[in-house]
Formats: C-alpha cells, structure tokens, sequence
C-alpha cells in the first residue's frame, strides 16, 4: 500500500501510495509492466479505508530518518487512481504532512468534475497521452468500452487551462502503433496547447501485459524528441534509467549514458563532452562496439543516443 521512497528522475525522492486493488483500472494497456487489467471500469467508488490509508502513511513517515523524507508522496496505484471516489479527501489529509503530491494518471476520467476538483488539489500531475488517433489508442491503451478519446482529450486540454501545480505528460512508443513521423507531428500538436512543464517520451523497458508488444527502437525515440522539441516542448526521454542522469562526474562515460538516456545528443555536442572530460574517440567507439550507445544519422546531423533494444 506504501512503499519508497524510491528513486524518480520526474520527482526525486517519491513516496508511493498504491490505493487501487491490483489491476482496477479504465485502460488495459497493452504495454503494462504489470499485466492485462483483472478489472476495467469507469465508474468511481471507494476502495480503501481513507484512515487506514493515512495511518500506514504516517507509520512509513515515522520510520524515515530526516535526509530520507520524500520530495513527493506519489499516487502510483497499480490501477487508475482517480476511480478512487475518496482521492481529493486522500489528497487533503496527506497534505498535512507537509510533503506535496504528485499523481501520475492516464486522465481518461477527467470528462467528470469530481475528478477534475480532486486533482485540483495535487500539486504535480502526470498525464499519459500515447495517441490523438482513435483507432491507435484503441489498440494500445485498451480502454473500456464506454470512453471516448475525443472526450478524453477535450477534458485534458480543458483541465489544462485551469490547473495551477505542475503538470507534465508521458507518452509511451510501441513499435508498430505511434512510432511514426505522423503519430508524432499529431502528438506534438496537441501536446503543445496542453503547455506542460515537460513532455515526457517513454518505451516499455519491463515484460509488457501483451506479448505482442515492442518498444520503438532508437531511430524512432529520436525523430520523437526532435519532433516535440522542433514545436517548442521541453522534450525528455525516460528509457528506464535513474541513476544519475542530472549529475556531471566528470567521467564521459558515465556523463554520456547519463545524458543520452535522457536527451539524444549531437556528434559536436558528444565531442564537446569529450574535451571537457577525460573522454576520447576509442572510448565512443567501445560503448558502440559494446552496444551500449548507438550512432544514428537524422534530418542530416549524426546523433548519439542511449541504446535500449537488442541488449
């Protein structure tokens, strides 16, 4: 039910919550790292005792030296956190601890304003939006039969315009499904109205719930970024890689794996690396040869990104 703090690039240090029964949840997607959905709803109810919630909250907190207090406490169910009919009240009483929230949610309910309200009160929100084509949605998040992605994205760009916390979106490439120029020049577009602090690109890096589920590879993770960047957002990848990725050692390999795990980076940015650390061209051409980095050529400049396929 708690768990943490663990590590996250988005929030630092974050506190999980997971108050929605295994798999309960508006999406069966065909990428979860935690498999296929047990049960797909829409209608909101209440799950967990709100009590009993913060109580085993207040009991984590109290175990945690001082230098280990989150930066976040994150509702990161193993289903859909706002179908719990209690998470404003949740969101309140939390906030007394004096931690902010931050929830992470596909925002396929935010069409009712109870919903809307509640995450009114969270303080970072992540939303997933992995395609603005019906049919493509459809065959990646799996939904329930009752939502409409019209309607979706209608209340997400809606809900935008009123929410004042952070909010960032994730979009997850499948191979095959929206890892094309297309799908990503659509994205972008709709993405930049919804004016987030950071759009977040992503690949299944765990067993998908469907095992005919892949991840993009490389050449498309960069036309991505490129895409969203070219349209004024502020691109990030999340490849599956925590580590130290906003630390400069002064190794360029550790700097390098790092960096590119997060953004792809040009041939003259690599070697300006190079100069500034203890880096050198036999050593780019070891983590090649070890397929730790992979050399791909786009709109006619040579990147260097993280390599997270075939390894």
């Amino acid at each position: 039910m708690v768990f943490g703090p663990v590590p996250s690039r988005r929030l630092g240090r974050s506190l999980g919550v997971n108050h929605i029964p295994h798999k309960v949840c508006s999406y069966s997607c065909s990428y979860c790292q935690i498999g296929k959905a047990i049960e797909i709803q829409i209608q909101r109810q209440p799950f967990f005792s709100t009590e009993f919630i913060i109580l085993q909250i207040k009991k984590r907190l109290n175990k945690l030296l001082a230098q280990e207090y989150p930066n976040y406490i994150t509702f990161v169910p193993d289903g859909e956190p706002t179908l719990d009919i209690n998470l404003g009240l949740l969101i309140k009483k939390i906030k007394q601890f004096g931690f902010p929230v931050a929830i992470i949610t596909n925002g396929s309910l935010l069409h009712f304003n109870s919903v809307k309200d509640d995450l009114m009160g969270a303080d970072y929100i992540s939303i997933k939006i992995d395609s603005v084509n019906p049919t493509v949605w459809r065959q990646i998040n799996r939904p329930h039969k009752g939502l409409n992605l019209e309607q979706i994205l209608r209340s997400i760009m809606e809900f935008s315009k009123d929410y004042t916390g952070t909010l960032v979106t994730e979009t997850m490439l499948i191979k095959g499904k929206n890892d094309n120029v297309s799908a990503f020049l659509q994205l972008a577009d709709f993405i930049k109205d919804i004016n987030p602090q950071k759009a977040y690109i992503a690949i299944p890096t765990r067993p998908p719930a469907f095992s005919n589920t892949f991840p993009a590879d490389e050449q498309s993770v960069t036309q991505a970024y490129n895409a969203f960047s070219r349209i004024g957002l502020s691109a990030e990848l999340l490849i599956g890689y925590e580590g130290n990725a906003f630390t400069s050692t002064g190794s360029f390999r550790e700097d390098l794996l790092s960096i590119t795990s997060v953004h792809p980076l040009r041939a003259g940015a690599v070697n300006e690396l190079m100069t500034r650390s203890d880096g050198s061209a036999e050593m780019l051409k070891m983590l090649i040869c070890k397929k730790l980095i992979k050399q791909i050529s786009y709109n006619g400049e040579e990147y260097y990104v993280r390599r997270f396929t075939g390894v």
